[in-house]
């Protein structure tokens, strides 16, 4: 509910801060005291047109705040999360500002968070509702009269049964059409999807593939270069060319030519022999050749057996890099990494197994199709019974309330207007049209063509009393509901917005002492001038003054006993 009204430079108003509490708040003063000013203000937090005549003269801007507490189960939370307007806690207020500058440009605010001026209308239109002569909010809109009468008498499980059979239907539409747009590209590139499907089944990827044969590339590679060196090592060792001079030729010769130096065995020691001392080096020398000729031929054994077990498979690394080389190819071929080629696979072949297996598909599809429409059909039929014999227990219901507010002649009716079936949704294959003939022999039609200003709110009073506590709207205003009448009418019509105030919150602006009197709380608007400058003030009225209010609007400028009497009759009734 509107728990605070704040406004500072409004046309005539500087300053104003107002509380509001539940029930029925009445808000009375002379005419012209500017009730159509705090009406407009708080029109103007609640998304209406701004414009540069709204702030005060002299002022730079205008700023009305409106301040609501809501159940943390109100839909207006859901609306602002979708919007991006964050509310650490659901218990915590919401506050609508509204800031015109004095060119009329102006901004919102929700919460102190900037908003487009659609989002705060969309947000008030879940908060107020506003009943006046000239404008009508709410229940003039037809877009709310099937709601309203479902929540009048329409059990939620039928409700739930119907949408979720339209959720069905829509789902399983989609579906069969997704599947015939399937099967219509399939089939226009069925020779190209074919050939593909040949060509990567012949190639046949696997997971991981190209992983594999490039790691196994890179160890025949080095391989091949192992045995590469090997061979040349051991061709340093042993030339094949036999005129080549390798190192173990060059041992051979050198220890043969230091052979020559030594004595033969038995040969006398001559003069032209060397000394001992030169023997015994030539056969330190020559006992070192034979180690080294056996160094090295024990070396060109281990090369050889390590060429031998070093071996490559030129065929296997040509294999490799094919294989390798045609993945890639494919892979570029058609747009994708090499990885994504079984995955291609699998979904090329899932489509030409779709277009071949296509028909019996889409025959399944459509016969499950026709299956959810048959039982949303079959939903909303039962749904359209209760709601024609609700919509005639409304009729009577609000027809009832409409004679003690002097509607006597008026008729009330609920028409349920067939939808064209692209138009059936999770409520139903209906629209609700709430409609008046007000009079005898007139037909009925929309409400806000029908009625005059006065009728229309009595009319929109009748159906809040009706519907009261079915609606997430908290505050309703009512701006001179009462206009015309009086007596016996003002009474009943105080009576009734009273009641309405048990279950919502409603603010009414009012010239009846009648209605008056049945407020929770008042409010008196007057006008004065401060300074040299008309102002505009509003103030809660404390019981002894509320007397002298409603005296005044009994008898006018001069309030006497009998008026005083009256008044204290009304407040007692």
């Amino acid at each position: 509910m509107l728990t605070r009204l704040s406004i500072r430079d409004v046309v005539l108003i500087e300053k104003l801060d107002l509380p509001f509490s539940p029930g029925l708040t009445v808000l009375t003063g002379e005419t012209g005291a500017g009730k159509s000013i705090l009406l407009d203000s708080l029109g103007l937090a609640l998304g209406d047109r701004a414009s540069a005549g709204l702030v005060r003269a002299g002022a730079e801007q205008a700023s009305v705040s409106a301040c609501f507490e809501i159940a943390p189960d109100h839909p207006l939370h859901a609306l602002l999360g979708e919007q991006g307007i964050l509310i650490d806690d659901p218990r915590e207020p919401i506050v609508l500002r509204r800031i015109v500058a004095a060119d009329g440009r102006s901004r919102a605010y929700i919460n102190d968070q900037p908003a487009g001026v659609n989002l705060l209308r969309r947000a008030a239109a879940l908060l107020v509702e506003i009943q006046g002569q000239h404008e009508q909010m709410g229940l003039a809109d037809q877009s709310t009269h099937l709601d309203l009468l479902d929540a009048f008498g329409v059990p939620q499980a039928l409700r739930d049964d119907t949408a979720a059979a339209y959720r069905a239907w829509i789902e399983a539409t989609a579906a069969l059409a997704a599947a015939r747009a399937a099967m219509e590209s399939a089939a226009r590139e069925e020779d190209w999807l074919r050939q593909s499907v040949d060509d990567l089944s012949a190639l046949a990827p696997q997971e991981d593939e190209e992983t594999h044969l490039a790691g196994l590339r890179q160890s025949l590679q080095q391989g091949e270069r192992r045995a590469e060196a090997i061979a040349a090592a051991l061709a340093d060792l042993t030339p094949r060319d036999r005129r080549a001079s390798g190192p173990a030729a060059a041992l051979r010769n050198a220890s043969r030519t230091l052979q020559r130096l030594l004595p033969a065995p038995g040969t006398a020691d001559g003069s032209d022999q060397p000394g001992a001392e030169q023997q015994a080096m030539a056969q330190d020398a020559l006992a070192a050749l034979e180690r080294a000729e056996e160094a090295l031929a024990e070396a060109e054994t281990m090369l050889s057996r390590l060429a031998a077990e070093s071996e490559g498979d030129p065929r296997l690394l040509e294999q490799t890099e094919e294989r390798l080389f045609a993945l890639r190819a494919a892979a570029r071929k058609h747009g994708v990494s090499v990885p994504e080629l079984p995955g291609l696979l699998a979904a090329f072949t899932s489509r030409l197994a779709a277009l071949d297996s296509g028909n019996a598909r889409i025959g399944a599809l459509e016969a499950t199709m026709r299956d959810t429409r048959t039982r949303f059909e079959a939903a909303a039929q039962a749904l359209t019974a209760v709601r024609e014999k609700t919509a005639r227990r409304l009729e009577q219901a609000v027809t009832a309330e409409l004679r003690p507010l002097r509607l006597e002649r008026a008729r009330f009716f609920v028409s349920l207007v067939p939808l064209a079936p692209e138009a059936w949704n999770v409520r139903g294959r209906e629209q609700a049209a709430f409609q008046i003939a007000a009079n005898p022999g007139q037909p009925p039609g929309p409400l806000a063509k029908v009625a005059s200003g006065g009728e229309l709110s009595r009319l929109m009073l009748a159906l809040k009393v009706v519907l009261a506590g079915r609606s997430a709207v908290p505050t309703l205003v009512f701006d001179e509901v009462d206009s015309g009448v009086g007596g016996a009418t003002a009474s009943a019509i105080g009576d009734r917005l009273s009641r309405v105030g048990q279950d919502v919150q409603v603010l009414v602006v009012t010239h009846s002492p009648q209605v008056a009197a049945r407020g929770n709380a008042h409010l008196r608007i007057s006008k004065s001038v401060v300074k040299g400058r008309t102002e505009t003030r509003a103030e809660p009225l404390p019981a002894a003054e509320r007397r002298e209010e409603i005296a005044r609007m009994l008898a006018g400028d001069i309030i006497t006993e009998a008026a005083r009497a009256a008044a204290d009759s009304l407040l007692q009734g």
